[in-house]
């Protein structure tokens, strides 16, 4: 039984007031904007498991840490690149999406037939949520998680069957596996884990989606992959060269700093993705301005190099910050962390950090509540610490 109704039936019941919409552009909303559900206290009820208290709007802040963006893109040469092709916005871009497409099958490893281009991993995985899940079934996947697959397939009729993380937050995946029946269309898998921050080792993974794939396809959303040191931070996407009937989603909004610019791809069999055109296009819905600085990005090792390097700077001062200040951050792997906060309810901890003007996000996760906050700069993760330490003491 589906427990999500889509936007205009919610503004016709009323599920959304217009004050309770209100809030949402302050969050940067577009990480996630399938459907919330605003309980009676204004708050967002992603699960029954994880909630989320929402921010003041309005606000000027100094340091916007609420939706995972980079603060150091995109690189100079992908700017100079969506200069140049602006004079081109009077054609479609297929010739140019062909080349990055080209460029995408050498880092990945498989032929063009198994790439899907879409405006950003979020859009894909709509695309894929919608369409897997037209004639109902389940979908299972760890709960918290990145929900907007999730919340796409309830909306068109699917049932979701949601999985507690492990104690060491990793993705609990003898739990899914026996989630799984005759009934489940997909599993998603979100790694590293969003909001968490924290990854499932690789050879688990790997092994996981080797096997289980031969049952249900696995969708692997690797939005925050390239933060990954070492060699967990490899992809699944090698998976397809075996056959294997996994989906891996990837995007430029991370890494390569181009979250406004809305460019990313998924990775599948080539007779998934065929089933999955047949209804919806994904390269349609990109610029040719975004694709040439796709281009260029993916040029730009350099920049990708010292993005990588800050973020992780900027991660390690906060780490060592919120430990001295006396808080247990969960150690992440990714451009956010979350660390719990019991001194303040969320709606008023994210009340008084936005009049400090600061932006970051509250969650309530297993009945504890949690901040999440964005890697910005190191300047601006100086005002985050200061402003924490005025806001809570």
């Amino acid at each position: 039984m589906s427990n999500s109704i889509n936007r205009r039936d919610a503004l016709k019941r009323g599920v959304f007031s217009v004050g309770a919409l209100s809030f949402l552009p302050s969050l940067g909303f577009a990480e996630e904007f399938n459907a919330p559900r605003i309980n009676s206290e204004g708050n967002i009820d992603h699960t029954i498991l994880f909630k989320e208290h929402l921010a003041p709007v309005d606000v000027k802040l100094r340091a916007k840490l609420n939706a995972n963006e980079n603060p150091y893109g995109p690189s100079p040469k992908a700017m100079e690149a969506l200069k140049n092709a602006a004079n081109l916005g009077n054609r479609y871009g297929w010739k140019s999406l062909g080349e990055l497409i080209e460029l995408i099958t050498d880092k990945e490893g498989v032929s063009a037939d198994h790439i899907m281009m879409g405006p950003g991993s979020s859009d894909l995985l709509e695309k894929f949520g919608l369409v897997m899940f037209m004639n109902g079934g389940n979908i299972v996947s760890a709960d918290p998680s990145y929900m907007s697959m999730m919340n796409v397939a309830r909306s068109v009729g699917a049932e979701w069957k949601g999985v507690k993380l492990k104690d060491d937050w990793s993705h609990d995946l003898e739990a899914m596996e026996a989630a799984i029946d005759q009934d489940t269309k997909l599993v998603y898998i979100c790694n590293p884990n969003n909001p968490t921050g924290t990854i499932t080792a690789y050879k688990e993974l790997y092994d996981f989606c080797s096997r289980v794939s031969e049952k249900v396809p696995i969708f692997i959303d690797e939005a925050y992959l390239e933060f990954i040191d070492g060699k967990e931070g490899k992809s699944m996407v090698s998976l397809l060269n075996e056959g294997k009937n996994v989906i891996v989603a990837r995007t430029f909004s991370k890494i390569h700093g181009m979250a406004g610019l809305r460019v990313g791809y998924a990775a599948a069999l080539p007779e998934t993705l065929q089933s999955i055109q047949k209804i919806t296009r994904g390269g349609m819905g990109i610029t040719i301005t975004s694709i040439a600085a796709a281009l260029a990005s993916m040029k730009d090792s350099a920049f990708l190099t010292a993005s990588k390097a800050k973020n992780k700077e900027a991660r390690d001062f906060t780490y060592k910050k919120l430990v001295s200040m006396g808080y247990e951050p969960v150690p992440s792997q990714t451009s956010f962390m979350i660390f719990p906060q019991d001194q303040l309810e969320g709606k008023e901890f994210l009340k008084r950090m936005s009049a400090q003007g600061v932006g970051v996000r509250s969650f309530q996760i297993y009945d504890k509540t949690w901040c999440r906050v964005s890697m910005g700069t190191l300047d601006e993760m100086q005002i985050f610490i200061d402003a924490l330490g005025q806001v809570i003491g």
